[in-house]
């Protein structure tokens, strides 16, 4: 009944707006939302370890364990994205989101934070890469990559503003109320925003980028590319998988410890948040740029690019001492964070094809948080047990030198530009 409803409003006999505009735009206000909130958790670290006098590995734990349990689901979202749809998906996902930051709001003892936000909030965010990128990839072709990299600037949008709010409101509400402020800004917004979703431009009367179809044609169209069994036999798989798990040990690092680590060198908390928001600022431009030029690059070039300014960051950030200094580092290192991002689902369906590209993608996030979930949570080990981050930083750049070269090996594959050659 909505999907009639929704069809009727973008009736395009009557209309030029095509339909996958709506599910970006969609798409992008949920990447905001969410991933600006999740990714601003670590603006509750001080405040969290100074009420409950817990240790710093103990709250990153939390944090890593949500990445890790957003992995694991992503895959069976992902299958069930390319089964079901986003809709009832990403409606069902955003009420568990908020929930968790609601349930969050109430805790008292450690192992709360680790059920309430490291696997019930780790559930939630699930679905907003894996459902929404995969979506995407389904209603444009030609305009793939830019058009992934639009809602991936959402996420930049949401890591620039969220930690000034975020920060704001515990200075003014405390932490608690705060979670729970969170969580009601959650359900409202993935509730309305997830029944704008629909699976893909065939269920329309559409094909990919707004070709119109005649008739019922629509429903004949196959869906291009390997099957989930055939990808998970092919090398590109798993370098992918390699690469990606590597990049995000260090991505996901630095979110979690770059307010603490700053705040410990007698930067004040203001400030520090202020570098995680510049990183958030930049990364809107490095997805927007990468995944522009991707389409025209291609995707393993430009994820070169992005581990080239990642591993400049890593390295400035290790003389960082300065104030300025690290705002240098939260650009150079933004805009390396904003384009890994952008270009995950469009590389995806380049090389396996859209037929089984939600489960494909899901695997790739899921090993991809491996490294998500382990980073932070080794950081915060070795900061208690060393009193720096010199060792961590150090390892950080050793991976994302790996990462450089792994990419460097990953081949392309024919069957990826199958649906590109069709047209």
């Amino acid at each position: 009944m909505i999907t009639k409803r929704l069809t009727s409003a973008f009736d395009l006999k009557k209309s030029s707006i095509f339909y996958g505009y709506v599910v970006v735009l969609a798409a992008f206000f949920m990447q905001a939302v969410g991933w600006g909130i999740f990714n601003s958790f670590g603006v509750f670290s001080v405040p969290l370890m100074s009420e409950f006098k817990w240790t710093r590995a103990g709250v990153s734990g939390a944090f890593a364990l949500a990445f890790f349990i957003y992995g694991l689901a992503s895959i069976v979202l992902g299958i069930l994205n390319d089964r079901w749809g986003p809709r009832l998906i990403m409606t069902v996902s955003g009420v568990v989101f908020g929930v968790g930051y609601l349930l969050t709001s109430q805790i008292d003892n450690l192992w709360q934070l680790y059920l309430f936000y490291g696997i019930i909030v780790g559930v939630g965010i699930s679905g907003v890469d894996v459902v929404l990128l995969s979506t995407v990839a389904r209603w444009f072709v030609k305009k793939r990559g830019m058009m992934s990299g639009l809602v991936k600037v959402g996420t930049g949008v949401g890591m620039l503003i969220m930690p000034l709010v975020i920060n704001r409101l515990i200075s003014s509400y405390g932490q608690s109320r705060t979670f729970a402020i969170l969580g009601f800004v959650i359900l409202i917004v993935f509730i309305g925003l997830s029944q704008f979703m629909v699976r893909d431009p065939a269920s329309m009367g559409l094909s990919p980028d707004g070709i119109r179809q005649t008739g019922d044609a629509h429903s004949d169209l196959p869906e291009s590319g390997l099957t989930l069994k055939e990808a998970f036999n092919t090398l590109q798989f798993w370098t992918l998988c390699v690469s990606y798990l590597l990049v995000l040990f260090c991505i996901a690092t630095i979110l979690m410890h770059i307010v603490p680590h700053t705040t410990d060198l007698g930067i004040s908390s203001a400030n520090a948040t202020r570098i995680l928001s510049t990183i958030g600022g930049m990364s809107i431009v490095g997805r927007f740029i990468m995944g522009g030029a991707s389409d025209k690059i291609g995707n393993k070039r430009a994820l070169l690019i992005c581990f080239l300014f990642l591993l400049t960051g890593l390295g400035l950030l290790q003389l960082s001492d300065k104030l300025w200094m690290f705002y240098v580092f939260a650009i150079i290192h933004g805009f390396a964070h904003g384009g890994v991002f952008a270009l995950i689902s469009p590389i995806v369906a380049e090389l396996f094809g859209s037929r089984a590209h939600g489960a494909i993608l899901g695997i790739v996030i899921f090993s991809s948080t491996i490294g998500g979930s382990a980073g932070p949570l080794l950081a915060g080990h070795l900061f208690d047990i060393t009193g720096s981050y010199q060792i961590v930083f150090l390892i950080l750049t050793a991976l994302g030198i790996i990462g450089l070269c792994t990419t460097v090996t990953m081949r392309p594959m024919s069957v990826g530009r199958s649906e590109t050659d069709a047209e």
